[in-house]
């Protein structure tokens, strides 16, 4: 698989508690490429929690890093990257997406709600309502997420490795057409 890739690197996207981190890390494994989490990095740059850097600078401030983040990360060869879920609302993140292979993991609002029910480090989900807060944010970003190459739903009773598996088995379906379709305006 990852000579079919050539080195390019994979993007996770998608709402948080979808399971980029988890899977990601295992996709790395399975690709013999390096795993990254953008808000680890962002963390790690900030010398801060998201939670304080959204407490403290602001959402718009996060969003900055990120960006700086994810233009350093995209540099790179062969890595498998969990991205925040809201790296797609900047423009500008698309440039850097762009250069590898975008995977969405698709999940409905109930199951990530229950996986983040006792979460307390998201800070857009501080608030009385988060089920309201997560499928709003799903709607605002829905049709961004769909600009991936792939698009892998996840049920609530999927396991990491059976998500895992329809990624790898989908990623030569797109690299084939991508082909295909450069070929054919050559």
């Amino acid at each position: 698989m990852s000579e079919l890739l050539k080195g390019v690197n994979v993007f996770l996207i998608g709402m948080m508690g979808v399971g980029k981190t988890t899977v990601g890390s295992l996709l790395a494994t399975e690709l013999g490429y390096r795993f990254l989490d953008t808000d680890i990095l962002i963390e790690q740059v900030a010398g801060k929690t998201i939670n304080q850097i959204f407490a403290e600078s602001g959402e718009e401030n996060f969003r900055q890093l990120e960006s700086q983040v994810l233009s350093e990360v995209s540099a790179y060869k062969r890595l498998t990257i969990a991205t925040g879920g809201g790296v797609v609302k900047q423009h500008l993140n698309w440039s850097y997406l762009h250069h590898g292979l975008i995977v969405w993991l698709d999940a409905p609002v109930e199951v990530l709600i229950k996986r983040l029910k006792n979460d307390t480090t998201r800070p857009l989900l501080q608030q009385p309502n988060p089920a309201q807060e997560l499928q709003r944010l799903l709607d605002e970003r829905r049709s961004l997420y769909a600009e991936a190459d792939l698009h892998i739903r996840v049920k609530a009773d999927d396991a990491p490795q059976e998500i895992l598996s329809q990624i790898i088995s989908k990623i030569p379906t797109v690299l084939k057409s991508a082909s295909i379709d450069s070929a054919t305006r050559n």
